[in-house]
């Protein structure tokens, strides 16, 4: 599968949640929610008791733990699926959101350790009832602005991201497109031995940095 422009679509998307945060003074609750994740997030990052390549697995369960409280993994499987996920059986939804979300989190979610310094400014909040986009610019060293929407759909009283725009690229619909070629040309079962595939590499990568450490 090539996985290279959604890859670079989520650490893109990874590396502004760890940004620093600096909100707009008319900010709404699914940006202060946002935010609150981002400040979790460097919270964990600058923990004494965290640091050091010895605690390399500490750290990252820390920060996996304030994606899933941030993504809708689910919801972002779902529209990733499109109108492969309806026939679907229950039981098979849940291997996929397992497979998919395991994916995103040992692939990306590791990655926000080449943090850099960029700076991440709100700059807008769009609300449609149970629906709502956080609009932010991150801002490299060097002064470069790169936009970054994020699309959050309300669950009880808190806001989740569903999906995250780069630039005018989509997660979801870069995901869509892989999925579909795949699905559409071979199978679905093709598609989920490629992510068991995909885990089972990076399981073993996770297994040989920890035999360096």
């Amino acid at each position: 599968m090539n996985w290279v422009r959604v890859n670079a679509v989520m650490l893109a998307a990874m590396v502004a949640l760890m940004a620093i945060a600096a909100a707009p003074a008319s900010a709404g609750v699914p940006t202060d929610q946002l935010r609150g994740a981002v400040e979790r997030v460097l919270k964990a990052l600058d923990d004494p008791s965290l640091k050091g390549q010895g605690k390399l697995g500490e750290r990252r369960v820390a920060v996996r733990k304030i994606a899933n409280e941030i993504f809708d993994f689910a919801e972002i499987a779902k529209r990733s699926l499109a109108q492969h996920w309806q026939p679907l059986s229950e039981a098979q939804r849940n291997e996929f959101v397992g497979l998919f979300a395991d994916l995103l989190e040992r692939s990306y979610i590791s990655k926000i350790e080449t943090y850099g310094g960029e700076k991440i400014q709100y700059t807008a909040e769009r609300m449609d009832g149970d629906y709502a986009t956080v609009s932010t610019k991150i801002v490299t060293k060097n002064g470069t602005e790169v936009p970054v929407d994020y699309r959050m759909v309300k669950r009880a009283d808190h806001w989740l991201v569903y999906d995250v725009s780069i630039e005018g690229v989509s997660l979801v619909s870069s995901y869509r497109t892989q999925f579909n070629k795949i699905i559409q040309t071979s199978s679905y079962n093709e598609l989920v031995t490629k992510l068991r595939t995909k885990q089972d590499e990076l399981m073993a990568e996770d297994k040989a940095q920890k035999k360096k450490l």
